[in-house]
């Protein structure tokens, strides 16, 4: 059996995926966001480390990681009273990658362009 392609399919298929980075932008489109996944990208966090990491105090910090739950863009683990968040999907961290060679600043290299 021989399944055709139809320009239909392939548009069907672009529109979701369009749908799919746009909520993915959306959720990194606030700076204390991308700061929380930024410092998630090095590895699993709980809130107080979160906190400590960078510098967003407890009430914001909450709203934001559960924003990020909402959109699926973290993912939690219960141990005790403790919630650990962590980045699973590998797109997100080559996203990260990608925004940390653009914009963090680095020795002697010069972002401003």
């Amino acid at each position: 059996m021989h399944i055709v392609t139809t320009n239909s399919d392939i548009q069907d298929a672009m529109k979701q995926a369009a749908l799919g980075a746009a909520e993915l932008l959306r959720g990194l489109s606030n700076a204390d966001r991308l700061l929380l996944m930024c410092q998630l990208s090095q590895g699993e966090a709980n809130v107080a480390q979160l906190e400590e990491a960078v510098g967003i105090r407890q009430p914001t910090l909450s709203q934001q990681l559960g924003v990020l739950r909402r959109l699926k863009l973290v993912e939690t683990r219960r141990t005790g009273k403790q919630i650990f968040y962590r980045i699973e999907d590998p797109r997100i961290f080559t996203l990260l990658n990608t925004l940390y060679d653009l914009y963090c600043p680095q020795k002697g290299v010069d972002h401003e362009r």
